[in-house]
């Protein structure tokens, strides 16, 4: 944190000055590099877009043949790193929200077979799902309560899925909800 007296000292320099510093300190965060590129330069459908992107690849790679259950663990937790790593940019909470309970779900739902045994092969995979419908209730818990109604059918199919699988006693374990009140 800066001192109030370098900071007035800062605000005081010539503009010129200014400018090259913050140059040198943007370009020593890539995050806030590609945060002020889309708040500057993308276009007013760039939120939309990348939302489709990310759908795309939330939709893709779930759908496929696993040669077990920890490479479908690798490839959602890569994409749960892309999904954190574009609400940090855009600051697209609610699309961080929308795209996990889409992700959890597609892998529930695809793959049956690395969900419906815990057993030591499949025991990560499970506990990582829970853990994240558990981390992604959390954050739908704190949304205005036009879009908690709104994604309640996801969030409620989600719960449905989670509990038809072999994550039942770990969603019972975290103390999840069988079905999402609105309350």
């Amino acid at each position: 944190m800066l001192s109030p007296d370098l900071r007035k000292a800062l605000l005081a320099l010539p503009t010129k000055e200014k400018d090259q510093l913050l140059t040198k300190l943007v370009a020593k965060d890539a995050v806030l590099i590609e945060q002020l590129a889309f708040r500057l330069l993308e276009g007013d459908d760039a939120l939309e877009t990348r939302r489709e992107v990310l759908q795309q690849q939330v939709d893709d790679p779930v759908r496929g043949f696993h040669q077990t259950p920890n490479d479908l663990l690798h490839i959602v937790r890569q994409l749960q790193q892309r999904l954190s790593y574009h609400a940090k940019v855009t600051a697209d909470t609610q699309g961080e929200i929308e795209l996990t309970l889409r992700l959890l779900t597609n892998v529930l739902r695809e793959q049956p077979e690395a969900t419906a045994r815990l057993h030591g092969p499949t025991q990560p995979l499970l506990q990582h799902l829970a853990r994240r419908t558990h981390e992604v209730l959390k954050q739908f818990g704190k949304l205005h309560e036009d879009y908690r109604v709104e994604y309640a059918p996801a969030v409620n199919e989600l719960l449905t899925l989670l509990y038809a699988s072999a994550a039942a006693p770990l969603a019972r374990e975290l103390d999840l909800p069988v079905v999402w009140g609105n309350g």
